[in-house]
């Protein structure tokens, strides 16, 4: 899933982004107020976590900011102010957690994972379609008993569309959500990766997982 990092302090900025890319995320970062809001309403992001001391415009003003213009990403505010008001404050501006640094790293990237997947709609660790099964805690993944390895692309990928099971993804959907600033667009990455996945999930297998809307995208479901 495709995280945004607003974190001013270079070093915290930097150890959060690479912990959270190990994790198996998506995470682009930006170092002020300004950039935050901007890359927060012109992209779509499935969690921003946002430091509330920043540079240019504090981390209350993008919040506030986000929400008026109906941003609707989940906002974890990850933050030095530790006082009941500052919390009540994020909270009630529309923050969805709230985290004072310094802070456990794992559970950091538990309320990461616990985020993402109630914005998704779910509030399992364990996603289950047909007899595939995806354990997002583990990320361990596995068909009718049999344990499937996945590099962490194809993890990823899969991942998203377990979320959205049912949903038609387009293309670009599923490149916004997979691919950082970093990534340089190639026009069938997309197409290559969920043949990566065919072949390892619906070779052999009974029923056909994933499936194609040709002109609209992919979809993950039991249904044919």
């Amino acid at each position: 899933m495709r995280l945004l990092i607003v974190e001013d302090e270079r070093k915290t900025g930097d150890y959060i982004r690479q912990g959270l890319s190990e994790a198996g995320f998506v995470v682009d970062l930006v170092r002020s107020g300004p950039d935050g809001l901007h890359r927060a309403v012109t992209e779509d992001y499935d969690l921003i976590v946002l430091d509330i001391n920043l540079p240019g415009m504090d981390g209350w003003t993008v919040l506030r900011s986000l929400r008026r213009r109906g941003g609707d990403s989940a906002v974890l505010c990850l933050t030095a102010r530790d006082g009941v008001e500052d919390r009540v404050r994020g909270l009630d501006l529309g923050a969805d957690d709230y985290m004072v640094k310094p802070f456990a790293w794992a559970e950091l990237v538990a309320r990461v994972r616990c985020l993402v997947r109630r914005g998704h709609g779910k509030r399992s660790a364990t996603l289950r379609i047909d007899d595939l099964e995806i354990d997002m805690a583990r990320k361990a993944v596995s068909r009718d008993g049999r344990r499937i390895q996945l590099s962490a692309r194809e993890y990823a990928l899969l991942e998203y569309l377990a979320l959205r099971q049912g949903e038609v993804v387009s293309r670009s959907d599923i490149w916004a959500h997979l691919y950082d600033q970093n990534d340089e667009a190639e026009s069938n990455v997309v197409d290559v990766y969920i043949g990566y996945l065919r072949s390892k999930l619906d070779r052999n297998a009974p029923r056909k997982l994933i499936h194609t809307r040709r002109g609209l995208g992919y979809v993950l479901s039991a249904d044919a």
